[in-house]
């Protein structure tokens, strides 16, 4: 993703700019997202079926809110002897990436999950960070 640090950015820019690059697997879009504002925060609903709250990391650094899924399972079925008559196993992963500014810290993020839906809120309006005053010695 380009960044130009002369421009305002803003977050529906970046989901939009995303929006039609998100992982497809099986003609299917994963971690399929709505994102809405409400109350001064943005609420993205974050649709992931067949995962655990367990295998969900997110993680936002410089800026960018990411987030990633891993899941293994391991299906086998034996008959009265023993014998393994099917086995399958499945393992995959998932990841998506948000940029929500450099003014959004991780306590300012917050983060559900139930029924298949990771539910994350984060504010609209980036606090500005302070500076603070800087003397300059006389020498």
């Amino acid at each position: 993703m380009r960044y130009n640090v002369t421009r305002n950015h803003d977050l529906f820019d970046d989901f939009f700019d995303n929006m039609f690059r998100a992982p497809v697997y099986g003609g299917q879009s994963l971690m399929k997202t709505d994102v809405r504002e409400k109350d001064g925060k943005y609420i993205l609903d974050i649709e992931m079926p067949g995962y655990r709250k367990e295998d969900v990391r997110i993680a936002l650094y410089n800026g960018t809110l990411t987030i990633s899924a891993e899941r293994h399972s391991n299906n086998d079925e034996k008959d009265d002897n023993g014998r393994i008559i099917r086995q399958e196993r499945y393992s995959g992963n998932c990841s998506r990436s948000f940029y929500v500014g450099e003014g959004i810290k991780d306590s300012d993020v917050h983060a559900s999950f139930a029924d298949g839906i990771l539910k994350i809120e984060l504010p609209t309006e980036q606090k500005k960070e302070e500076e603070e005053k800087k003397f300059i010695d006389i020498l």
